[in-house]
């Protein structure tokens, strides 16, 4: 199925995409592919529903950083909802058309969720600095209208940047091909798609990049080093050993986050390649999803508790 394409002359504008994906790949492959991507977006979206469950009915986790975990678990959710599913459905039949409207709202919330998770993250690194560095002050720098506000200003900013991005996005009309020559409706992608002045376009999305990246980035890494500084001048090896492998797979998160993000949003497209570009996006769309309850919340003592008793509930009803 071909769309209308775009002529700048008359101005019409496309009316749909083609997702190419793994149009490519053989039905043995695309099968082998759905049973893949199906496992981990089922056990994904079972690991971040239970910390989501756990965190907002267990008493015993009323810490700032059991409601941050809550809420990543939520994006987590939010996030791969918006992708996973299309591709599955993309990978068992052969009308891989999404409408010109369905892209752009793909985009919108994969822009808003994305960004506030990036946010959020700093926030949580803000928060171990505090509980770490400044423990007697830590109910009282971190109370819960605080904690609120911070959840609250990621989703705003999420928000508010979101409408940005698909501003400059979709401000030129399109008339080149329509086909995406990926699973889902990725920014840099489609705007290359677009007529107009694209390197205008690209710098405000590597500036915009630099604000959402770069800044939350900086703070993490201010945060953590500070953490390390603050238990190297501490007696106790036990303590540096359980603070240090907190704090690395913390960064383990951000590092992978952060860098497939990077290469999507910050890379000149003369980089990128459709294998290059599924595999960074596959990357942050369903891998981090499912390894941020592995290594957010899985290895923490009270986590493992928490879920043992919500668990023992389950079966006894």
């Amino acid at each position: 199925m071909r769309s209308q394409t775009a002529d700048p002359k008359n101005g019409s504008t496309v009316t749909d995409f083609i997702l190419v994906g793994f149009e490519q790949s053989s039905p043995s492959t695309r099968a082998l592919l759905f049973t893949l991507f199906l496992a981990l977006y089922s056990l994904a979206m079972a690991m971040n529903g239970l910390i989501i469950f756990i965190t907002w009915t267990d008493p015993r986790l009323n810490s700032p950083m059991y409601f941050f975990l809550g809420h990543l678990s939520f994006l987590d959710v939010c996030f791969i909802t918006t992708t996973i599913p299309q591709m599955l459905v993309h990978l068992v039949t052969k009308n891989h058309t999404v409408s010109f409207v369905s892209c752009m709202t793909q985009m919108y919330l994969v822009f808003l969720v994305g960004v506030a998770e990036c946010i959020l993250l700093a926030f949580m690194a803000y928060d171990r600095y505090v509980a770490i560095c400044h423990p007697l002050n830590y109910t009282q720098i971190m109370s819960q209208k605080v904690c609120v506000r911070l959840v609250c200003s990621s989703w705003i900013f999420g928000m508010v940047n979101g409408i940005f991005l698909e501003y400059i996005s979709f401000r030129n009309p399109f008339c080149k091909d329509n086909h995406i020559e990926n699973f889902f409706c990725e920014a840099p992608i489609v705007i290359a798609l677009s007529c107009g002045d694209l390197k205008f376009t690209m710098k405000l999305i590597f500036v915009d990049a630099i604000v959402v990246l770069l800044s939350p980035m900086v703070l993490i890494i201010t945060s953590y080093a500070r953490i390390l500084a603050s238990i190297l001048r501490r007696a106790s090896s036990s303590s540096h050993r359980k603070t240090f492998s907190t704090c690395a797979s913390h960064l383990t998160v951000v590092i992978f986050l952060y860098t497939s993000a990077m290469f999507s949003y910050m890379n000149p497209r003369s980089t990128h390649g459709p294998d290059k570009d599924k595999s960074f996006s596959l990357l942050y769309t369903i891998i981090m999803p499912m390894c941020n309850p592995v290594i957010y919340s899985f290895r923490n003592k009270e986590m493992k508790g928490a879920m043992g008793r919500a668990l023992g509930r389950g079966s006894l009803a």
